[in-house]
């Protein structure tokens, strides 16, 4: 808790819950403004979902790389749960732990399985900002089941450069 009795962990939670709302919105301003600046790498671990080894770039590329993926979807939805908030020693970084699933839908064309869902946890690293707003600098997701048509997800990244 803060002098002035806020606890900032609600702060960081609200942060990595904005990190879904931005995707299934498709509002990739409000997607943007949960990690560091521009000029700032973050550090990427999707390696158990797709088997690619971690990357680091900063969130303008990020969007250049997602934004197809999730356009070519009908829809998405990201529900996170059960927060795990550390506020590292001298309060300017943090870590969150929450459960996930993410929905991912496409109904086009002669699709038999229109959904593909997974389900495991976000481990994300937050920093404290000059204006006092956390910030996303490393994002790392670990997959424990997988559900449906995976193969929804390349038809959605297609779609969206046609």
């Amino acid at each position: 808790m803060t002098a002035t009795g806020h606890d900032p962990r609600i702060d960081v939670a609200q942060t990595v819950y904005a990190f879904a709302y931005g995707i299934d919105d498709r509002d990739w301003g409000a997607h943007r403004s949960v990690f560091v600046g521009p000029d700032d790498e973050i550090t990427f671990d999707y390696e158990s979902y797709n088997d690619r080894p971690v990357i680091r770039m900063n969130a303008d590329s990020w969007l250049d790389a997602v934004t197809p993926l999730f356009t070519g979807l009908d829809a998405t939805q990201h529900t996170m749960s059960n927060p795990i908030v550390e506020i590292e020693p001298g309060d300017r970084a943090a870590r969150c732990r929450v459960y996930m699933q993410a929905a991912h839908f496409l109904w086009a064309g002669d699709v038999a399985e229109p959904e593909f869902t997974i389900g495991g946890y976000y481990d994300d690293h937050l920093v404290l900002d000059e204006g006092g707003n956390w910030k996303i600098d490393a994002v790392k997701l670990t997959v424990w089941w997988r559900r449906g048509n995976e193969e929804i997800m390349e038809l959605a990244r297609q779609r969206s450069a046609s």
